[in-house]
């Protein structure tokens, strides 16, 4: 993988970039496309490829691990092949979903013993093993084992686990590289910047991170619970101590304000269920602010679901057809409302881009995120 940043924004720590993995390129920032199981819930590749403008998505390594299991996508010859996506593909540890298991899991400082949400069978993840089963999905790029401390974790807890989290990071390095991909492409590792909301603690993993050399630089364990203006804070206490020349993923986050507010702090990679979750329950983002579909003023409402939409679905469909879908409970609706969603997304970080490009990004993001966050 090469990164290489192509313009810099004078105003903010903006920046464009471009990303080169072996099944093709990535333009910075970017937005990626959430598929837990192989899949965009409700979205035909085709449509993510033509009408989304998606470059790269994201794999589950938890969920995939547990279905359909690794002997089949070994296989199948790997995650590209099994779900036939020819683009480059992210997976993440499977640390988060672990984590929200809650009561279903033991952490040690070997690795976390938990429980299948599925069945309940019981399994094992060291930092070692996650290296192993990413090196078997086959991802582009692949994320160490870390732990996701709450939001409001106390600081002894943070620090102590800190530290745990820097040794498995040290660990799976050393598994990765050691060891080779499976399908004859090459596979980059991300290192995840922890702490939870204590600037040093934040600033002794960024440091340690940085140590390593790695391909990129992911930023975990935000958006969790701490209040909006604390998550931009942790941005910035880490911005400094982070390689200029490597990409920077922001993981889990987040709305578009969230996203432009990212931009503006160096971010070049996102992923967020939001798009598409919001959307199956009618929620739809544009770029004057958010529509509750299933509100009754839209009832009789027969302009475009969004005339400045990119996707095709904004163009041909009414916003009182789309209600009725999501009021008749018809799958069409939610189909719909993911499709506009990611598409906005992928189009905002695009728009975000040009205005980098044009020297006049901070102006364009200050107006951007007060009508992004206005309700329609």
């Amino acid at each position: 993988m090469n990164f290489s940043v192509l313009h810099k924004d004078a105003g903010s720590g903006a920046r464009t970039g471009k990303l080169v993995t072996d099944h093709g390129e990535i333009d910075t920032p970017i937005f990626m496309p959430v598929g837990t199981l192989g899949t965009v819930k409700g979205l035909f590749h085709r449509d993510l490829v033509e009408d989304v403008k998606a470059q790269i998505i994201l794999g589950n390594t938890y969920h995939l691990y547990l279905r359909p299991g690794l002997d089949v996508i070994e296989k199948a010859g790997g995650f590209h092949k099994f779900c036939s996506w020819d683009r480059p593909v992210l997976t993440d540890s499977g640390g988060y979903q672990i984590f929200s298991l809650a009561a279903k899991r033991k952490l040690t400082p070997e690795g976390y013993f938990f429980q299948s949400h599925i069945d309940g069978s019981r399994h094992f993840f060291s930092p070692e093993k996650a290296v192993d089963i990413q090196r078997l999905i086959g991802a582009d790029i692949i994320m160490a084992l870390d732990e996701c401390t709450p939001g409001d974790a106390p600081y002894d807890y943070a620090a102590q686990s800190l530290t745990m989290t820097q040794q498995w990071l040290e660990r799976g390095l050393a598994r990765f590289r050691s060891t080779d991909g499976l399908y004859g492409y090459s596979q980059s590792f991300f290192p995840v910047v922890q702490g939870c909301v204590y600037p040093e603690l934040r600033k002794q993993a960024a440091l340690y991170a940085a140590s390593l050399d790695a391909q990129g630089y992911a930023i975990g364990g935000l958006s969790v619970g701490e209040p909006t203006e604390v998550m931009y804070q942790m941005i910035e206490t880490v911005d400094p101590y982070l390689p200029l020349n490597k990409p920077r993923y922001l993981m889990g986050v987040g709305t578009p304000a969230n996203i432009l507010e990212g931009i503006a702090r160096g971010i070049d990679m996102f992923d967020c269920v939001m798009p598409t979750r919001n959307g199956r329950n009618g929620m739809l983002f544009t770029g004057k602010g958010m529509i509750n579909i299933k509100n009754r003023k839209w009832a009789d409402d027969l302009s475009a679901i969004d005339p400045e939409g990119t996707s095709f679905v904004d163009k041909i469909y009414s916003r009182a057809y789309l209600r009725h879908l999501f009021i008749a409970g018809e799958m069409l609706g939610p189909q719909i409302a993911s499709l506009h969603n990611l598409a906005f997304y992928l189009q905002l970080v695009r728009e975000a881009a040009l205005h980098i490009k044009a020297g006049d990004f901070t102006p364009w993001k200050n107006k951007m995120v007060g009508q992004l966050e206005t309700r329609l």
